[in-house]
């Protein structure tokens, strides 16, 4: 017995090694078997699917409470709220909302990362505990009343999940960019019921491109996350269209020119937005919220519709024929609903807004060509599907994906073809007039240097301190250049760096100016000093590769020193520019091999120099 229970004692003992080996031989699997990581999207998509419903079911019935809704209804359908909760619970929500911002930025004054952020500068890194922070920022917001969707949440959520996966088992920073992209395919296909634009968001928006490396990871996320909300209970998709459209070719000028007013729509939405932001900042962190929350009450009295994210708000004016001025108005109030919204400081994303903006768009645009052409009233919901797609490509930046919307939601080619139309011009003139989508737009706004998905935080990785040889030969600058001779015969090295008695850099002495022969009567008296060069010139152990190669071009030499910091000025290395370049060139094709999928495309070679 005392036998078996120090048999049991040992295994106890070897176990967390016995698991170690097992993570570790697991983790080397899943960085070297393809197979394995589109396996691993599956299960995570699942997990994803299930957070999206229950985050979703959770608002709905936040919404019913507060408001008053009979249940399975949506808030932005109502024609009609009481008046009393409409007072207050857009007020109070956004003032508990402010509360706890305030409480939150006091502990943390970091700006949480977005998948677009973390891929184009972190390599898909992202927290999980500030992803569930803004989701639950979301969730709260949207529970108000809050005129934006819950799309931001989703993703932030699902890109989450994603990258824990990918740091758990310290993934390749491409696999680690492509499971945060499955992530928020995954959320937008299970929000929307629909695959196709989910797994397109996820190459638009939060890829900046496509590669066949990544479409089976991505593919597999987005269905395995839609396939989930439809067992839960939830198949029916954003909008329901049955009828039948028979568009004349002259229609499709028409859908172009709906394209042409989406793009000067969508750039007045986003430039709202920043303005209600300058105008609200003044105010108290914890004010703007409620001040917000009471600005969307007295809009509200025009139609509750501006409230919520939009989503039934845009099967209500499908169904439903309004007049111009109707339409008109509740675009504008939705406009300035949103606007309001995003500059109090309320959490939310524009996808679902701008797709209802998009309906409305649409639909007041028909009203008014039929003013000329009666019969284009035939074809109202044509028009507003194409303002929808059109608005949502332009604001979001991903005209795939609204096509694809569209088409999944309504099956029919030739109306899919005219949001073609729309969506081209639109995201066309936004692209050449504005040159950002609302992403893109806020991240210029906070001084990011982020113009897509697309990876440039490798730049910011590839530092001085990663590159430099870290055995440089220093010398006192009051050596004499005998004594320097002797230290350094010729062709031992071709720079040495003089310093202080405290190690701080002085400058570069060429070695070969050293050992010239005409220096030789004075190098008794000649001291290192006297020879070094280049004093204004080095490197920071931190700082990038271009910020490198742009120090070589102006200080005009081969070599600098690598410092540890600008306090003390201690050289701890130093850097080639032949070498600088050949890293800038191989991580560049690595980059480009990873994006065909074929990272042995460009054979790198040897990466130390």
């Amino acid at each position: 017995m005392a036998l078996d229970r120090t048999n049991i004692s040992t295994r106890m003992r070897r176990l967390p090694r016995i698991l170690l080996l097992r993570y570790e031989a697991l983790r080397r699997a899943l960085r070297s078997w393809e197979a394995g990581l589109i396996f691993a999207c599956a299960p995570l998509g699942v997990i994803v699917g299930a957070a999206v419903y229950l985050i979703r079911e959770t608002v709905y019935t936040l919404h019913d409470i507060n408001f008053g809704l009979t249940p399975g209804s949506y808030l932005s359908a109502q024609t009609k709220i009481d008046l009393a909760r409409l007072i207050i619970v857009p007020a109070a929500g956004g003032l508990l909302f402010g509360i706890l911002a305030w409480l939150i930025r006091k502990s943390r004054s970091a700006d949480i990362v977005d998948p677009v952020e973390a891929n184009a500068m972190y390599g898909g890194r992202m927290s999980v505990p500030d992803s569930i922070r803004l989701t639950v920022a979301t969730m709260l917001s949207n529970s108000a009343g809050a005129s934006v969707g819950m799309e931001a949440g989703y993703t932030q959520f699902g890109g989450a999940i994603f990258s824990w996966f990918s740091q758990y088992f310290r993934l390749r920073r491409d696999d680690a960019r492509v499971f945060v992209t499955a992530g928020a395919a995954a959320a937008i296909a299970s929000a929307f019921n629909a695959p196709l634009a989910g797994a397109f968001y996820g190459f638009e928006l939060v890829l900046g491109s496509y590669s066949p490396k990544a479409l089976a990871p991505v593919a597999v996320a987005a269905l395995a996350g839609t396939l989930t909300v439809r067992i839960l209970g939830n198949d029916a998709p954003l909008f329901a269209v049955t009828e039948t459209f028979h568009l004349e070719p002259i229609v499709y000028l028409l859908f172009a020119i709906v394209g042409i007013a989406a793009a000067g729509f969508s750039i007045l939405t986003m430039r709202a937005v920043t303005l209600a932001e300058r105008i609200l900042h003044p105010l108290p962190i914890w004010l703007r919220p409620a001040i917000g929350g009471a600005a969307l009450t007295l809009l509200t009295l025009g139609s509750p519709q501006i409230l919520g994210s939009g989503h039934g708000a845009i099967q209500y004016q499908l169904e439903h024929s309004r007049t111009f001025l109707m339409v008109t108005a509740l675009l504008f109030g939705k406009l300035i609903a949103s606007a309001i919204t995003l500059g109090a400081g309320l959490r939310g994303g524009m996808f679902s807004s701008s797709l209802f903006l998009g309906v409305l768009l649409g639909g007041a645009l028909v009203e008014a060509m039929a003013f000329i052409a009666p019969d284009l009233a035939d074809q109202q919901v044509a028009f507003m599907l194409v303002g929808m797609g059109a608005v949502g490509a332009a604001i979001i930046g991903a005209p795939i994906t609204m096509v694809l919307l569209v088409l999944e939601g309504t099956g029919n080619f030739p109306v899919t073809m005219g949001v073609l139309v729309a969506v081209v011009m639109a995201s066309t003139i936004v692209r050449l007039a504005f040159g950002y989508s609302f992403s893109t737009w806020r991240f210029h706004l906070r001084g990011l240097p982020i113009s897509g998905a697309h990876d440039i935080g490798w730049i910011a990785d590839l530092t001085a301190g990663r590159m430099m040889r870290s055995d440089p030969v220093t010398v006192p600058v009051g050596m004499t250049l005998t004594q320097l001779r002797a230290k350094v015969p010729l062709g031992a090295s071709k720079r040495v760096f003089a310093v202080e008695e405290s190690g701080r850099y002085r400058g570069t002495v060429d070695m070969a100016t050293v050992h010239d022969p005409d220096l030789t009567d004075a190098a008794a008296t000649l001291v290192a000093g006297d020879l070094a060069q280049s004093r204004g010139f080095y490197l920071l152990r931190n700082e990038n590769i271009r910020v490198a190669l742009k120090r070589f071009e102006a200080a005009e030499t081969e070599t600098l020193p690598v410092l540890d910091n600008l306090e003390d000025l201690r050289v701890v290395g130093y850097l080639t520019e032949a070498y600088a370049f050949r890293r800038y060139t191989q991580e560049l094709e690595r980059q480009r091999g990873g994006e065909l999928g074929r990272e042995d495309m460009f054979p790198l070679g040897p990466t130390k120099g």
